[in-house]
């Protein structure tokens, strides 16, 4: 059927040409598209090319100020927030002055990217605080403390776990600057910074408690049940290990201290004292005024005595500076029973239950990772290895402080501590003395020697913790019949064989020790010698004390470890001659070590002669060692060792030389403003008048009067001679 006409026109119609029309134009399609625009101005005062900058204002290679960057930190986009904080470092480095007036700015501007959820702004963020905060005067960060604080722990609790990893690592870096303020209210509840960063650490752990419950069962409080891995989890146990470090310090002398200046603190012997005063008092017997030159306090000799001026032979009283006439017997007496009261008492629980929170995390993380690390036919991982220690960091920290307060009054807490420190050890022991695979990393081999010393002292930590007044069912149980004496064995055998210089952890030859390693010893050492709850026989203690004498005879004079030596067997030697000590130590109980011990005396003479002027400090604590022993009436102090040495300090300050003649000793040499000078002298007049001894043959006194003859110290000497 053909197709009808209609159909042939619409047909036609697409391939006719549209006739064009004079004056009418070029019709417009049907489907054209409008691309019209219309053009708006843009207002940019800031740009304006009318507008003067000043020249004198430090920029960037792109010209752009601190106040320009800052606002770029608050940009939306994550590149360009990263790109500032490189700006910045630039400018600084150039122009480090203009952030005198810009450091509050541009810190509120980086706490913000703290919680940025832009992984590579973060880790600017960190590479560029690393870098600002320790070129800031500690004075100035700390007036920014707050803020810093702040954001971090917000961030430790955010949503996303990267973020919290993050933050962790921010509040790493805070540790290392302003350690103090970091950790500030950690036990005062949620209202310090210290308690919200532990917090976070406890919930990130999956090991959350409240704080200040204490009693009751321990709940988890983290809302993230996230499983962290190894190195995530690593960046965790080791900021918490050094936050529990500072919080928990002691006062003991850290490893940046230098080993011939730093203080010593024997803190381990505060429990067997009947106060911290008491402690304090005794330890300041032998503390060198040398390294201390804001308390140090330059004496002369005068025809009268000035009142506070303080005296050498005079022992130290802590209520001599209250006694007045205004002062009552009711008053001192309650000076007297303040005294006693030991203010650290009060964390005591709170750290046990620390402790017991941290207890699975501690003991699951060792049992996944030890097996690997100590494993004899495996390579150890530095991953690994970190976290074993950083456990073993932790574990140390915490019953190290519950080891050194009073718990006769939480017997039963002090026994769960105890039976989680015990728990622990159990599972250490099995790898004890730890070693490798025979790797010659040198950092493997420092983390197993650390790792040693750490078991060590978690082991003096149960024997002190023996004291702590038990059940009758644990008492029945004993001591020696249990595991712990063996693993008590096997510590003092390391312990020996470590300070004889012998080889340990299989290796062909031994090493000597370094002042860390002699100082995380000790309280190992003296839990050993002072303990009574060890095996029976006298053998265990006096083992250790003899490889203690016999290694601080033969330390070289001028050693790092040296000094060391002097002051821990100096108050070894002193605790019985004072009052306020109660512990079991006693000198009487090992009559085997005695001429050890006065063979250890009688080289201090030789020791002060070849350290001459060049270790003060050293040489001070030689000099009031001596001076104590002998007014004090030691024990084991005789008539033969007073002998002694007035014949050995002589060429301290003159000898005979048979070619070259007189030779003036190293009294000469020490600086006047020192005072080490008044003190040799006072320790020749101490010698002089020791009661029992032989009369002296005139050596000592003829040497000490040549070297003075002619100085200031000539009318010092005529004054406390006899």
């Amino acid at each position: 059927m053909p197709k009808s006409a209609k159909k042939r026109k619409e047909k036609a119609a697409d391939f006719s040409k549209a006739k064009l029309k004079l004056g009418k134009g070029k019709q417009t399609p049907s489907n054209v598209i409008d691309t019209s625009f219309k053009a708006r101005s843009i207002a940019l005062p800031n740009q304006s090319i009318s507008r003067e900058k000043d020249v004198n204002v430090p920029t960037t290679r792109k010209n752009l100020s601190i106040e320009d960057l800052v606002t770029h930190l608050k940009h939306y986009n994550p590149g360009i927030r990263r790109d500032a904080l490189s700006s910045i470092r630039e400018l600084l480095d150039a122009h480090w002055e203009i952030l005198e007036l810009g450091l509050p700015s541009l810190l509120n501007a980086c706490v913000r990217l703290i919680a940025d959820e832009d992984a590579s702004v973060r880790k600017s963020l960190h590479q560029f605080l690393s870098w600002l905060l320790p070129r800031i005067p500690q004075e100035n960060l700390i007036a920014h403390a707050s803020v810093l604080l702040l954001f971090t722990t917000s961030a430790q609790t955010h949503i996303f776990p990267e973020i919290r990893l993050d933050a962790v690592r921010i509040v790493d870096l805070l540790l290392e600057n302003i350690p103090e303020i970091v950790v500030q209210g950690w036990d005062e509840g949620k209202a310090g910074h210290g308690a919200r960063i532990l917090e976070g650490y406890l919930g990130a752990l999956n090991a959350g408690t409240a704080f200040n419950e204490n009693h009751g069962k321990i709940q988890a409080t983290s809302t993230a049940s996230v499983t962290l891995t190894p190195s995530s989890k690593l960046i965790l146990l080791q900021s918490l290990s050094s936050f529990l470090h500072y919080a928990l310090s002691s006062g003991a002398s850290t490893s940046h201290d230098d080993p011939h200046t730093a203080p010593f603190y024997s803190w381990y012997i505060r429990p067997s004292f009947i106060s911290q005063d008491a402690h304090t008092s005794f330890d300041d017997l032998l503390r060198p005024t040398h390294s201390q030159p804001s308390k140090a306090k330059k004496c002369r000799w005068g025809a009268e005595a000035d009142h506070g001026d303080g005296d050498i032979f005079i022992p130290y009283c802590p209520f001599a500076d209250i006694l007045s006439p205004d002062v009552s017997i009711q008053s001192l007496s309650e000076s007297v029973s303040s005294a006693v009261v030991d203010e650290t008492n009060v964390k005591a629980p709170l750290v046990m239950h620390i402790a017991r929170a941290l207890r699975g995390t501690l003991i699951s993380t060792f049992l996944d990772f030890a097996p690997s690390v100590f494993s004899p036919n495996g390579k150890a991982s530095e991953t690994d290895m970190k976290l074993v220690l950083a456990i073993a960091n932790i574990a140390r920290s915490l019953y190290s402080s519950v080891a050194q307060r009073d718990l006769t009054s939480m017997s039963k807490d002090a026994e769960a501590a105890r039976d989680d420190l015990k728990t622990l050890i159990n599972y250490m022991s099995s790898y004890f003395p730890f070693s490798g695979s025979g790797s010659r990393d040198i950092k493997i081999d420092e983390a197993l020697l650390e790792m040693n010393l750490i078991y060590c002292q978690l082991m003096s930590l149960l024997v002190l913790t023996s004291k702590i007044p038990q059940s009758s069912a644990r008492r029945k149980q004993g001591y020696s019949g249990n595991a712990s004496a063996i693993h008590a064995e096997a510590v003092s055998e390391y312990v020996i064989r470590l300070l004889n210089g012998e080889p340990v952890n299989g290796t062909q030859l031994g090493r000597a020790l370094t002042p860390d390693a002699y100082i995380a010893l000790l309280p190992t050492i003296w839990s050993f010698v002072s303990s009574t709850v060890g095996p029976n026989d006298d053998s265990f203690s006096a083992g250790i004390l003899a490889a203690v004498l016999s290694h601080a005879t033969r330390a070289s004079s001028k050693s790092a470890i040296k000094k060391l030596t002097i002051d821990f067997v100096g108050r070894l030697a002193l605790l019985d001659t004072e009052r306020s000590y109660t512990g079991s130590f006693r000198l009487v109980r090992f009559a085997g070590q005695h001429g050890a011990l006065e063979e250890w005396i009688n080289h201090l003479p030789k020791v002060l002669w070849e350290l001459g002027a060049t270790s003060l400090v050293t040489s001070e604590v030689i000099i009031r060692c001596l001076i104590r022993l002998s007014q004090r009436r030691s024990g084991i102090i005789h008539d033969s060792t007073i002998s002694t040495l007035r014949a050995r300090l002589a060429p301290y300050f003159c000898a005979e030389h048979l070619t070259r003649g007189r030779i003036m000793g190293p009294f000469k040499k020490l600086p006047i403003e020192s005072g080490l000078q008044n003190l040799s002298l006072d320790l020749v007049a101490t010698l002089q008048v020791y009661n029992g001894a032989a009369p002296s043959d005139g050596a000592l006194e003829e040497a000490v009067d040549l070297a003075v003859a002619g100085t200031d110290m000539q009318s010092y000497w005529c004054s406390v001679r006899q």
